[in-house]
């Protein structure tokens, strides 16, 4: 399997269910007395679950009489078609929490909050949904118990505001039973009994483990551990409560990931017998499309092909110099049915997880590179959308379809490219002029198009590792980027601005993909830090998405190009899944979802069964219930992406930090990357690995921190660093299972603005006279 692109962002007849819930656009208004319409009840229900018994809603809308019998037949019908269900007196959605919940504290997000799940939850209401905890407000009164990671709570339930996290929100009521210092770490035995446990995060530290509490643990095993005791010297000390396994070797680290970030990566038995059970696709409600000459293009490793395109001149006298472009996605939703084990499964995951040495798929191998690859010369079902564009990259129109196709050939991005640069092998020498060259005329008119949306152009080289057979770091490179690449991901992203057209066009609840414009906090952060550089940014309001392509424009062959464009990205917002369209800001599309990848993304399924059932395309379709759970779905999805990107990531600084291990003491030349008030991030390009220096080991001189600059600044001398400066380091320490490097720098760094010296010199004072400087730390000797 191989890692999709990334942001950088009845059912043959609808039309009764289509008039009956969604007849306008905006929500009618509340009038007191009156029974509301179903889609305000419902919502009502979701936001206010301490307010769902009957008695309770007729009281909130102020039913009485003829309107209370009302309310009653409409709940009672709520129940019937499994919108509904019944916990005592009150009425929640399947799936739904009740608004007081026993929780496990199972982890952290990337913010550092805390993150439970239902201590019970029944299998088949599918993934048990994740709660963000409230921590207490410091200094209040009431502020009430504090929970940590461990511990089981019973909580109150909220439904969450941000719609880009979890879907609930809970206060702590009360610790049941609280795991005190839980963790994990990696055994390392000592001779004479006991061992140490080594850290598996950047902040943690070594501890000892007595003899009687190893729990005939090995060397090399990855362990679940409490902390015993932690004194004023020594190490502290902790008991291995359970091992999870062994990762003696550099191919198993990506288990570390998996594990501290509670990735389920062992299919159920249940799953597997299902997965094997299901049989070729039929062709009922399909087209037969076989003889059209469909392709793959992929990486030259890919296990899975779940998507094929085509392209040819548009015939229509109405339409001269246009093309029309198909795009087909393997019909994952016929497969795979809402409610089923494999269902249950797929959002359990969310994703396929991606790792150097290994993939966590979403859908078990018989469906993902066997019944959903788009095999060369196999039969193989599709949804498939046929869309017409004019010679000035316009889209005229588009259709779906459900077909079964047939792969003409497989053929990987190198050869593609190959062959269109006048190097054709034994398989694209004969599609050549048929096939490929009109891809290529379609993708030229796509970027027409293109060209006139402006997206974001923010287009930062990816860096791949290389392992060898034992899985150690063999070398780190970057992938050249070819067209074949961009052909492929412009067709992808009108195909998934087509989808959500259609979805909206028949009113059909759906989950999109969208990306917010960056908030005004890193506005301003943003535009302080280019004021330094003397290049203007536009003030907030009419912000879009080529302003930014101005500024790198503007930057594009400066010394501080680099620079720029990190912060560029990290002015940008998170893209997520959501019910709620605000449109996608990079991609500069006010209507966007993801439909190209089902067999590595839930959200894609869901979109595919959303397409089958307003366009009464077949089973597979998307159930009311499931529309019911869209915005708690969403939300899921939106949290498992964030897991595994930060598993992905901590994976890939674990194998770098191994492969570095022997090198202490070793000089290297890097770019800094990160400035804060403790020290330094450095980038060492060659190798795709960040370390960390700290302010003491920066220099002999007392360092500044200058955030509208991003930099460092010494006060007696004016000689600092600046985020983009290049700097030459030395390795000082490497932690390979925490995946984290600590440097010196070796630099001098080079003279900072006079305007940043000034500033700095005139220094601030507090009320009471004496010079601060807010995050800043002298060198060790004046301390």
């Amino acid at each position: 399997m191989t890692r999709p692109p990334r942001d950088r962002t009845g059912h043959a007849n609808r039309a009764g269910r289509a008039g009956r819930d969604r007849t306008t656009e905006a929500r009618p208004p509340i009038i007191h007395g009156v029974v509301p319409p179903r889609d305000v009840l419902l919502k009502f229900i979701a936001d206010n679950p301490e307010q769902a018994s009957k008695r309770e809603l007729a009281k909130a809308f102020g039913l009485k009489g003829e309107a209370r019998v009302e309310l009653k037949a409409l709940l009672k019908a709520f129940e019937e078609e499994g919108l509904l269900e019944k916990r005592r007196k009150s009425l929640v959605r399947p799936g739904a929490l009740p608004p007081v919940a026993v929780l496990d504290i199972t982890t952290r997000d990337v913010d550092g909050e805390l993150v439970g799940r239902p201590a019970e939850w029944p299998e088949d209401n599918g993934v048990a949904p994740a709660v963000t905890i409230r921590q207490p407000t410091a200094g209040r009164r009431d502020k009430g118990p504090v929970a940590g990671l461990g511990d089981r709570i019973l909580a109150k339930i909220f439904p969450a505001r941000d719609r880009g996290g979890p879907a609930y929100t809970a206060r702590v009521i009360k610790v049941l039973d609280k795991r005190k210092n839980a963790g994990m770490g990696v055994y390392r035995p000592l001779e004479g009994g006991g061992g140490r446990i080594l850290p598996i995060d950047r902040r943690g530290q070594e501890m000892d483990v007595d003899p009687a509490f190893t729990a005939d643990a090995r060397d090399g095993d990855l362990v679940e551990i409490d902390v015993v005791r932690i004194g004023r010297y020594g190490l502290p000390r902790a008991q291995i409560k359970s091992v999870i396994g062994s990762v003696a070797s550099e191919k198993a680290l990506s288990m570390i990931a998996i594990h501290s970030h509670g990735i389920p990566y062992i299919f159920p038995d249940t799953v597997l017998q299902e997965a094997e059970a299901l049989g070729s696709a039929s062709m009922a409600h399909r087209e037969d499309w076989r003889s059209l000459p469909l392709i793959t293009i992929d990486p030259a490793d890919a296990k899975d092909h779940d998507d094929a395109v085509h392209a040819e001149p548009d015939p229509s006298p109405d339409n001269p110099g246009g093309v029309i472009v198909t795009v087909a996605i393997a019909d994952v939703s016929y497969y795979v049915r809402p409610g089923s084990a494999l269902d249950r499964e797929a959002l359990k995951r969310g994703n396929s997880v991606y790792f150097p040495d290994r993939v966590v798929p979403m859908l078990p191998e018989r469906i993902s590179n066997d019944l959903c690859s788009l095999r060369e010369g196999v039969d193989r079902p599709a949804l498939a959308v046929r869309m017409v564009f004019s010679k000035d990259g316009r889209k005229a129109s588009h259709s779906f379809h459900r077909i079964m196709m047939k792969s003409a050939v497989k053929l990987s991005y190198g050869e593609a490219q190959a062959a269109i640069d006048g190097a054709p092998n034994d398989r694209t020498g004969p599609i050549l002029e048929t096939v490929l060259k009109p891809l290529w005329e379609a993708y030229r008119i796509l970027g027409i198009g293109r060209t006139r949306r402006q997206p974001l152009e923010l287009d930062l080289p990816e860096r791949k590792l290389l392992l060898k057979s034992d899985g150690t770091v063999d070398r780190v490179f970057v992938p050249p980027r070819l067209d074949a690449h961009r052909l492929i991901e412009e067709m992808m992203i009108q195909a998934n601005v087509a989808a959500a057209e259609t979805l909206e066009t028949r009113r059909q609840p759906l989950v999109y993909r969208v990306h917010d414009a960056p908030s005004l906090a890193k506005q301003e952060t943003l535009r302080e830090f280019l004021h330094t550089l003397e290049i203007a940014m536009i003030r907030s309001g009419n912000l879009r998405s080529n302003h930014f392509n101005g500024i790198l424009a503007r930057a594009k062959g400066k010394p501080y190009e680099q620079m720029v464009s990190e912060m560029v990205l990290r002015s940008q917002s998170q893209a997520i899944y959501t019910p709620e369209n605000i449109g996608h800001f990079g991609l500069n599309l006010m209507k966007y979802a993801h439909f190209t990848s089902p067999i590595r993304r839930y959200a894609d399924l869901i979109v595919h069964r959303a397409l089958v059932s307003s366009l009464g395309l077949g089973e597979g379709g998307m159930t009311l219930e499931e529309e019911a759970r869209l915005e708690d779905i969403a939300a899921e999805i939106s949290t498992f992406e964030r897991r595994a990107m930060a598993a992905e990531r901590e994976t890939v600084d674990r194998l770098i930090a191994h492969h570095l291990a022997g090198r202490i003491g070793e000089e290297f030349d890097g770019r800094v990357s990160g400035v804060t008030k403790a020290g330094l991030f450095v980038a060492l390009p060659d190798y795709g690995a960040d370390g960390f220096v700290p302010i003491s080991s920066v220099g002999n001189d007392y360092y500044i921190y200058d955030e509208a600059h991003q930099a460092l600044a010494g006060e007696k001398t004016g000689m600092g660093f600046r985020l983009g400066d290049d700097v030459r380091v030395r390795l000082a320490e490497a932690v390979p299972f925490a995946g984290a490097l600590r440097f010196d720098v070796i630099s001098e760094g080079r003279k900072m603005p006079t305007a940043m010296r000034s500033f700095h010199k005139s220094g601030r004072r507090d009320r009471n006279g004496p010079r601060r400087h807010a995050g800043t730390r002298a060198p060790r000797g004046r301390r």
